[in-house]
């Protein structure tokens, strides 16, 4: 079933954002009177085809990774002189600017109307309250304790733990004062603590910004009794059961399903003696873990779950917004993932954020299924994100790309002619090769992660 939602999923995805990106082209194109030749969503063989009133040809291909829009151009073949004002290459350089950006902001448009509906549908977000702070933490030190709730980041509010973690995401890499606007548990006045950043996280494979600073969010106590267990994983191959209480693990006794996942996560590769009890009985069972993840990053991991309690009404809010309000929060939080992508781009080339933090199509597919199968806001979601960074690739200045294409035509703007093809072709060679390391830095790390 997860690999029918990942294939379902990830389909969908690719064919609405590709749909309208290349939409965005086609609208602009024909409104400057550019004839578009075909318009097709994905490469290679054709599906399905048909034409329209003006001999358009619409295409669904069968390699849905992608799609073009092919319009009238005297620089890839011969035109009819009768035809030749709608050719591209005939346009104004204002023109050709429109029709080419038109793509990118289709996917920022698509992304607002994502999160335009998601405000006003709501969601539902926990409190970020801290359930406990590690002794000699980055937040320890800056005075943070158990039982405050973080109202703000650097001055920005803070609904949820969602939230937290994408200010904190934005500081990735950097030095200098991290401020936390929190409030006490009964206070209604915010106090401020700061955390001094030096070069937090720099080069981090797989950062985790909660964790390192020190902080565990507040979740209800959940009785370590196994209700799911892994086939061939450790605990299976241990020979544990759904029903096993766990009650010690190398003779510390364990009280929470969370001292379970902290204890497990610190030892990866460990063998370790877990005391259980069964029908009644306590028995020793060792346990060889297996570890999870790369680098720093990597931890011990058991292979077994327990059932999920319901949280208390207390430690959940309700955030939705009104028609006009809700589009104002599609607009920020769209501008705001804009400028994070771009400013984890920069970290990357400068070394501040680890390049295999690139995610390949293989980890595209897996978050498609996983938000699928999680709900239809969750799938928004992860569409409006998506569609983002579409965008905001795409408008890199790098030959091939809309943004390459761009800078050509602003380049032709400023000197009042075009670079010449020479130029041109050079620029293009340099562009594919770019795109094509990314692309397979981008599935290394994806295969690595596997």
């Amino acid at each position: 079933m997860t690999a029918l939602y990942m294939i379902i999923g990830t389909l969908v995805a690719l064919g609405v954002l590709v749909t309208f990106h290349e939409f965005g082209h086609f609208w602009v194109a024909r409104r400057c009177g550019v004839k578009v030749l075909r318009f097709s969503v994905g490469f290679g063989t054709p599906l399905v085809r048909w034409h329209d009133r003006h001999g358009t040809e619409f295409v669904v291909a069968a390699i849905p990774l992608g799609g073009y829009v092919k319009m009238l151009d005297e620089r890839e073949g011969d035109v009819p002189p009768a035809l030749a004002d709608q050719s591209f290459n005939r346009k104004t350089v204002g023109q050709r600017i429109a029709i080419v950006a038109a793509g990118p902001i289709a996917n920022f448009l698509l992304a607002i109307v994502f999160f335009w509906l998601l405000a006003m549908l709501g969601t539902q977000q926990v409190r970020p309250v801290i359930g406990a702070v590690e002794a000699g933490s980055l937040a320890a030190t800056a005075g943070l304790s158990a039982g405050q709730e973080i109202v703000s980041v650097d001055g920005k509010p803070t609904n949820g733990w969602s939230a937290v973690n994408l200010q904190l995401v934005r500081r990735l890499g950097e030095s200098g004062t991290l401020r936390f606007g929190v409030l006490d548990e009964g206070a209604t006045a915010e106090r401020q603590h700061d955390i001094v950043l030096s070069a937090w996280l720099k080069g981090a494979d797989e950062p985790d910004p909660i964790q390192s600073l020190g902080l565990r969010p507040w979740r209800p106590a959940v009785v370590p009794v196994l209700a799911e267990i892994e086939a061939k994983g450790p605990a299976a191959v241990a020979g544990l059961k759904a029903g096993d209480k766990l009650l010690a693990l190398d003779g510390v006794a364990l009280n929470d399903w969370q001292q379970v996942v902290d204890s497990v996560r610190a030892r990866p590769d460990a063998k370790v003696v877990l005391r259980v009890e069964r029908d009644g009985a306590a028995l020793d069972v060792p346990v060889t873990l297996a570890r999870r993840g790369e680098g720093q990053a990597s931890g011990g991991y058991l292979g077994a779950g327990v059932k999920g309690v319901e949280w208390p009404a207390s430690m959940l809010r309700e955030v939705s917004y009104g028609p006009l309000a809700a589009l104002g929060e599609g607009v920020s939080r769209t501008w705001n993932m804009s400028v994070l992508t771009l400013e984890s781009l920069k970290k990357m080339l400068f070394g501040e954020l680890s390049v295999k933090n690139l995610s390949g199509p293989i980890t595209i597919a897996k978050v498609a299924g996983a938000s699928a199968q999680s709900g239809v806001g969750d799938f928004l979601n992860f569409l409006a994100y998506l569609s983002i960074s579409l965008g905001v690739l795409n408008l890199l200045p790098i030959p091939v790309l809309d943004g390459g294409h761009l800078l050509f035509y602003l380049i032709e703007l400023a000197r009042g002619r075009p670079l010449s093809d020479r130029v041109q072709g050079w620029g293009v060679q340099i562009g594919i090769s770019l795109v094509i390391g990314v692309m397979l830095l981008a599935l290394i790390n994806d295969l690595g992660r596997l």
